[in-house]
């Protein structure tokens, strides 16, 4: 069953504003129409029906869907104009399609008259999961007078991977993709190219809400990426293995405000202090959006700490480690000489 386009205008009907899409009232033979294509399971209930024709008050016009003159909602006033032996009836008609009308079948029977039983109701549930599989599971829930969780149980169970819809439609009409990281990494690049745009103007281009895209802004200053841990899959979380050098890429960068190297004095003489490179580098958002720059600025945070925090670690080191302890500082040191090399050269070349 093909899903409607969630960008025409009936992908956008959210279910509880089709009584704009009613015609006035009209009076049409009985015999001209055709029964409901009910979300009653059992059908209609005789003594519900033997009820209403007894009543003597004018009861509220069916609903009727136009192409097909089915009765969307009223069967049981139906049957009981017919059992009195009525030629005609008040209708509204609805121009819609099928699929949107079934929905306000169950709307408008789940709101009053006969309730719908709970099997009716997640039959119900089911139907319009199919038919509009980009609805939210909060906005389902509200048409068929189920629990959000439950619906998301009913779409799991009928809906495979490939057939659900990569954004959800809800109540109040605007249209949320599923899946947020997308937005979330394309906010993170506007962020790094534009640092002084708004996060209105952020959050239009990236597709998101300004509130998210504070979020990402604020993973990023402090050293984190774009994406919760909730929206990162397992397989982009390697853990470290014997032999391997610890991934850093998750440790969170120290506070520019408390960084160990932050400010040093500039000679031997007193007062003066300059910003040191790291707390420089720290604040720089080339650097603090991109998970490679991230990566850099998190090893270097961690060797600017050693100064501070030199006696302590070398008393931490048991005897039976010194020469290895030794021999890895050296290997590190002649590995930051090289890489500080490899970047004097990168720069007179640029230069050249």
């Amino acid at each position: 069953m093909e899903s409607p386009d969630v960008s025409s205008p009936r992908g956008k009907e959210r279910g509880e504003d089709y009584h704009s899409r009613l015609s006035e009232v009209e009076i049409v033979p009985l015999h001209s129409l055709l029964s409901a294509d009910t979300p009653r399971i059992m059908g209609e209930d005789p003594q519900h029906v033997r009820l209403l024709s007894s009543l003597e008050t004018v009861l509220p016009p069916l609903i009727v869907h136009r192409p097909t003159m089915r009765v969307v909602d009223g069967m049981h006033r139906l049957r009981a104009a017919a059992s009195r032996g009525d030629a005609n009836i008040r209708v509204r008609f609805f121009d819609g399609d099928e699929h949107d009308a079934f929905v306000i079948a169950v709307r408008e029977n789940s709101a009053h008259g006969l309730p719908l039983s709970a099997a009716d109701r997640a039959r119900a549930a089911e139907r319009i999961v199919r038919s509009h599989p980009h609805w939210s599971d909060r906005m389902i829930a509200g048409i068929a007078g189920l629990s959000a969780r439950m619906v998301g149980d009913i779409r799991r169970a009928v809906l495979s991977g490939s057939a659900q819809s990569t954004v959800r439609l809800g109540s109040d009409g605007r249209i949320r993709p599923l899946d947020g990281s997308a937005g979330r990494i394309r906010a993170a690049e506007l962020i790094a190219k534009e640092p002084d745009a708004s996060l209105r103007w952020i959050a239009q281009q990236a597709g998101i809400s300004p509130g998210t895209v504070r979020d990402v802004r604020n993973r990023l200053r402090r050293g984190e990426g774009p994406l919760p841990d909730s929206m990162r899959r397992a397989d982009e979380r390697p853990e470290a293995t014997p032999g391997e050098q610890p991934d850093l890429s998750d440790a969170p960068l120290p506070e520019t405000t408390s960084d160990p190297g932050a400010s040093r004095p500039s000679g031997s003489g007193g007062g003066r202090c300059r910003t040191s490179p790291l707390h420089t580098l720290i604040k720089d958002p080339a650097l603090r959006s991109v998970e490679d720059g991230r990566l850099l600025l998190r090893i270097l945070s961690a060797s600017a700490s050693l100064p501070s925090n030199r006696q302590q670690l070398i008393e931490a080191v048991p005897e039976r480690c010194v020469e290895l302890v030794s021999q890895a500082a050296k290997e590190n040191a002649a590995a930051w000489a090289e890489f500080a090399e490899d970047l004097r050269r990168r720069a007179a070349r640029q230069r050249a």
